[in-house]
């Protein structure tokens, strides 16, 4: 009698200790599709494509005050070549449900100067559905300026 019911309780472990695995893996790639998400922007201001930024912005778009902002940003860091990113600080290292926050990245094009910029992240833990959406981007910040 003994017997099945340790398997039972073994069992139950098990598939709780896959769950919670399954969870904070997913958790933890947040920050790679933060990452992949702000790339995509910055390769779409690097071309000087302001209607890629604003479609990958919709929060933005959806305000006309910003929207005029982010394309005059956007044909002012138009450049040539490849876009790389030198350094990324995610808005938000694991997040388990919905937040809010801010990245800050340091970007150039071909060989050009780097730019720092700050970007504004709203980012689904695996909780809430894992979902990434860009909000908003600033103006370049100095070097060494936080966000």
């Amino acid at each position: 009698m003994r017997r099945p019911r340790n398997l039972i309780v073994i069992g139950f472990l098990v598939f709780v200790f896959l769950g919670i695995s399954a969870l904070l893996a997913r958790g933890l790639t947040g920050a790679g599709n933060e990452r992949s998400r702000v790339l995509e922007l910055l390769q779409a201001q690097a071309h000087g494509d302001a209607d890629a930024v604003l479609a990958d912005l919709p929060a933005c778009r959806a305000e006309p005050a910003c929207a005029q902002v982010t394309r005059e940003r956007t044909a002012q860091l138009r450049r040539p070549g490849d876009v790389q990113i030198l350094n990324y600080q995610p808005s938000v290292q694991v997040a388990l449900t919905r937040q809010t926050g801010t990245g800050r990245v340091a970007w150039r094009a071909g060989r050009s100067l780097p730019v720092v910029q700050c970007v504004r992240v709203r980012r689904d833990g695996p909780l809430t559905g894992g979902d990434v959406e860009l909000l908003s981007i600033s103006a370049p910040i100095g070097a060494e300026a936080s966000c």
